[in-house]
């Protein structure tokens, strides 16, 4: 049963086209689409691959959740009150067990807006201190982008800051699971943990990992640490099942090729320049060709070219 379910993943993952351009698929709800079972007890509904918008609802990531026996985990708050309900909806039609737990993967909009829901049921939220310092300096504006573009949809979303935080990780035994949340070291952005269960091989990297779109570059990304942070730290997991924060569970493979060898690429790409005298401006235009069919290409190579630039430069 693990073999095919682990085939079924494979599947979705390598063959099920990723496109910014498919529409919600799932219209009874605000989620984009239905959770499904990816191993036995753990359940993801995964978000569309491209920004947040009206019509997504702001799920464009990962909303992931643990059925352990003894109660329900949850991982991401979800961008806005009603994305948090709606996948409230979708636990309570898979079990009666009560939600018990909520992690943030980071500090971002889609991770922890929807605490204000969880909050309201008494349910505890646990993020990394580093995200939880994020959400204070930054939730009003946060909040603010996501109203935005989710208009009505943003009813209801308050900034809610995490009930507990730890610096290196959080271990819940719960049934049939041990859960160790993990900051690994820098990656992606401030406060950034995976979800690993030892006991069925399986990572929910959030923002340490991505495939199937275009990872994104942020200002305070540092991409030599992520590199080294993978290579340390997430890799030696040598997990079997990766649900990454964006994109279709699947395996190390495939988010190495589409997250590690991507920044060791476009550092390369970035360095070669920087050698040969290319200021900024030539810089947005090296040459990422290899990675040109991932979703959000368009609105994400340039940006991460100049930015990593810009790190390089002074390193």
């Amino acid at each position: 049963m693990m073999r095919y379910l682990l085939s079924t993943a494979l599947l979705i993952a390598t063959n099920a086209t990723a496109s910014e351009d498919i529409a919600d698929k799932y219209p009874a709800s605000l989620l984009y689409d239905k959770p499904y079972e990816v191993i036995p007890g753990v359940f993801s509904a995964i978000g569309a691959t491209a920004p947040p918008t009206y019509e997504n609802a702001g799920h464009n990531n990962n909303l992931s959740f643990i059925v352990t026996g003894e109660g329900v985990v949850v991982i991401n708050g979800g961008a806005a009150y009603g994305l948090a309900e709606a996948l409230h909806e979708e636990i309570k039609a898979v079990t009666d067990q009560p939600v018990k737990l909520v992690f943030n993967e980071n500090g971002q909009g889609h991770a922890v807006l929807g605490n204000s829901y969880w909050a309201e049921q008494g349910v505890p939220i646990v993020a990394h201190v580093d995200a939880a310092h994020e959400v204070e300096s930054f939730g009003g504006s946060i909040l603010e982008g996501m109203q935005r573009y989710n208009r009505d949809r943003a009813e209801g979303t308050e900034v809610q800051l995490p009930t507990e935080t730890f610096a290196d990780e959080y271990i819940v035994e719960m049934g049939d699971f041990r859960i160790e949340a993990r900051h690994l070291g820098p990656a992606h952005s401030p406060g950034d943990i995976v979800i690993w269960l030892p006991k069925q091989r399986l990572v929910i990297s959030g923002d340490m990992a991505f495939h199937e779109r275009m990872l994104p570059i942020f200002p305070d990304t540092m991409t030599a640490e992520w590199i080294e942070t993978w290579e340390t730290a997430f890799e030696p997991l040598e997990a079997t099942y990766v649900i990454p924060g964006h994109g279709h569970p699947t395996n190390m493979d495939q988010v190495r090729r589409y997250t590690h060898d991507y920044l060791v690429y476009l550092r390369e790409q970035i360095g070669a320049h920087l050698d040969a005298g290319g200021g900024l401006a030539e810089a947005y235009y090296v040459d990422q060709t290899p990675y040109n069919g991932l979703d959000t290409f368009e609105e994400l190579a340039t940006k991460n070219a100049g930015r990593v630039f810009e790190q390089m430069e002074f390193e």
